[in-house]
């Protein structure tokens, strides 16, 4: 069976973002089933209808690259109980121009982590309302918000995390075959 094929947003953009550490974590879990198409999202200009019938190359590769992914994964960091406007801002691009929504019908995972003590809870339930209304088919359980560890054991998750994201990467997966 071929791998999966993932667009990977990854809203956490300075260099020692917790949610980039994430991912690789995610992919370590999860690269026997899926491929990754990570997309810095941090080289797509502010969303401008002055430019959207004529983007930068940044914006059509974006675009190129999520069409042609089966399923999405979006990994948020929390800002004021948001997630970050640089997501929301490919997010948008993606939509545009009006008419040509290229997330429309795609399933999609959600996770994010923080150092706080509800991870990203705020961050991906403000966010849920605008990927339902984007008609991404965002998978709603297991939810994936926790407290990014203050000590790595070794460099790795510890046990009790890592067993909850196996059984996140397993249900992604089966999320991505259904849709």
């Amino acid at each position: 069976m071929a791998k999966s094929r993932i667009f990977v947003l990854v809203g956490g953009i300075c260099k020692e973002s917790l949610n980039q550490k994430l991912f690789e974590f995610f992919r370590e879990e999860a690269e026997a089933a899926m491929e990754f198409d990570r997309f810095d999202i941090a080289s797509l200009p502010f969303f401008s209808q002055d430019i959207e019938n004529d983007p930068p190359s940044s914006v059509t590769d974006f675009k190129a690259r999520a069409k042609s992914c089966d399923g999405v994964l979006i990994i948020t960091p929390e800002y004021n109980r948001s997630f970050p406007g640089v997501l929301k801002n490919a997010l948008d691009w993606g939509t545009r121009p009006y008419g040509q929504n290229l997330w429309s019908g795609k399933p999609a995972g959600l996770i994010g982590t923080s150092p706080g003590a509800i991870g990203t809870f705020g961050a991906q339930n403000h966010l849920r309302q605008v990927l339902s209304f984007l008609d991404l088919r965002t998978m709603s359980q297991p939810e994936f918000y926790f407290s990014f560890p203050k000590e790595l054991e070794g460099g790795k998750l510890p046990p009790a995390s890592l067993a909850f994201l196996k059984k996140y990467v397993e249900k992604f997966q089966e999320w991505i075959e259904r849709h």
